[in-house]
């Protein structure tokens, strides 16, 4: 019989699609404040893979963050729960403004939370889901079929591979 090991923390990220910078700027100091100091972050990606968050805006863009505190794995749930209160905060009474989504990545994987369900999503807690986006194979982060589109964007895989060597450092307590 095998004994239950728990796994290292992961490392949280948070992906940010909006239009403009009065809605990027409250949402990564609140993250900040929430989950501590961001150690990476991207530039402003330009989101135009889908029509699927038009009601948002007209010019979307993607920003990434990382933050060097590791989290459980199992705390991922709250924290999609946390940010889905933010996006709302942030957006006020008006139409929704921002799209705040949290995932971990480990040195095999990289997971995004959701609220919704589908065939490739596990079940954890609370209405959230958790998806494999992407899993290392051949020194490099691979998607599945299922993997969004945006997500096959060079300009994400290599926050993702630049994020790992920070965790993989992070790991050996270096």
């Amino acid at each position: 019989m095998a004994e239950p090991i728990l796994p290292p923390r992961a490392k949280l990220f948070i992906g940010i699609l909006t239009t403009s910078e009065e809605f990027l700027s409250p949402a990564e100091k609140a993250l900040e404040k929430k989950f501590g100091e961001i150690d990476f972050r991207t530039m402003k990606i330009p989101f135009t893979n889908t029509d699927y968050y038009s009601a948002i805006g007209k010019n979307l863009f993607r920003t990434f963050l990382s933050f060097r505190k590791l989290i459980k794995r199992e705390d991922i749930a709250g924290i999609k729960l946390y940010s889905n209160r933010l996006e709302k905060k942030i957006s006020g009474k008006e139409k929704r403004r921002i799209n705040i989504d949290p995932g971990y990545l480990t040195l095999s994987n990289v997971y995004l939370a959701s609220c919704k369900e589908f065939f490739h999503r596990a079940y954890l807690q609370k209405g959230i889901y958790l998806e494999n986006e992407y899993r290392y194979v051949a020194k490099r982060y691979q998607p599945w079929e299922w993997t969004y589109p945006d997500y096959r964007m060079q300009e994400y895989y290599d926050f993702f591979h630049n994020v790992r060597k920070i965790y993989a450092r992070q790991l050996k307590g270096k």
